[in-house]
């Protein structure tokens, strides 16, 4: 098969295109023929070296979490899916390989593909909403009338948090550069924040709740913007929740469980009319180094998405 590895830690110019042998099912996975696959922040952190997963061990590797194709070869025990079905999802934690014509994922956290959404949509919204339902509804468990701020709104994890908050019933403000505000706005934010031009934590107060996509000293300065026993929620913290500032205010960690309900939850909300796909800016296979450099610049709205097959 075609796929796009690295040898080794490093920069854009470790990323090589290439044949690897196709992967074989084993017992409760399905080998997909992958459509397409989309380019997160993640990889481009893991191809440097960094990220929160253990260090890459053997080589050449595939990065690459999130995907819709079809089932080409199923394994033993496997019996919920047929060859040829249209099925996306996310790879169980600690396992890539996306960026490639085939993998060989976990049958159980796999879901059918509905005709609604393309592949292209459906692999942008798979590991975002994963993300962001599990960090909007089970870990912030956000309620109607309550006021959110949500840090790089036009990000794909963020950008589907905005929808799913509004959606809920939540006041949403956001953080953006001047040039991505229509686009958040037009995802449902109330407020939008130049953080370019705008001290966040001078323009918002009183928020129930905080989701940051951002890190750093965003982290830790977003606390201030929380009212007594508000939460925060950070995906950009690493493996631990942070540490909150305050006594009266409380830091979390989400945990993006790889589980079919979530993938359901994904299409019922698109089906619903409540979360559209992103914006995608596709690439073929062979051109994943650009759409890294793209984001690891951090500077796009939507989703970049590698379009495998045709």
């Amino acid at each position: 098969m075609k796929a796009v590895y690295i040898t080794g830690h490093g920069g854009l110019e470790v990323l090589t295109y290439g044949d690897l042998p196709d992967p074989v099912a084993a017992a409760g996975e399905a080998v997909i023929d992958i459509h397409a696959a989309s380019v997160n922040a993640a990889d481009y952190k893991r191809r440097r070296g960094g990220g929160i997963l253990k260090p890459i061990e053997k080589f050449p590797y595939i990065l690459g979490r999130d995907f819709s194709g079809t089932v080409s070869a199923l394994g033993d025990g496997v019996t919920d899916f047929s060859i040829g079905d249209p099925v996306f999802g996310v790879c169980a934690f600690g396992q890539e390989g996306t960026y490639a014509e085939k993998i060989a994922v976990d049958a159980a956290i796999i879901d059918i593909k509905p005709e609604s959404i393309t592949h292209a949509q459906a692999t942008a919204l798979a590991l975002t909403g994963l993300t962001a339902i599990t960090s909007i509804e089970d870990c912030l468990n956000l309620k109607a009338g309550e006021k959110i701020l949500i840090q790089g709104g036009a990000g794909g994890v963020a950008g589907y948090a905005i929808q799913l908050a509004k959606h809920i019933g939540a006041t949403v403000v956001t953080t953006a550069s001047a040039d991505n505000h229509d686009y958040v706005r037009g995802l449902g934010a109330d407020e939008v924040i130049d953080y370019k031009a705008t001290d966040f934590t001078q323009a918002v107060s009183d928020c129930d709740a905080v989701f940051d996509t951002v890190g750093g000293d965003v982290t830790e300065r977003s606390f201030a913007v929380l009212k007594s026993g508000g939460r925060l929620a950070s995906i950009a913290s690493g493996h631990e929740p942070p540490p909150s500032p305050r006594d009266d205010t409380q830091g979390l960690r989400p945990k993006a469980t790889r589980d079919r309900k979530y993938l359901k939850r994904i299409v019922e909300l698109h089906e619903s009319g409540a979360v559209k796909p992103p914006e995608i800016m596709g690439f073929p296979l062979e051109q994943a180094a650009e759409a890294q450099k793209i984001s690891e610049s951090r500077h796009l709205h939507g989703k970049l998405v590698l379009e495998v097959r045709s």
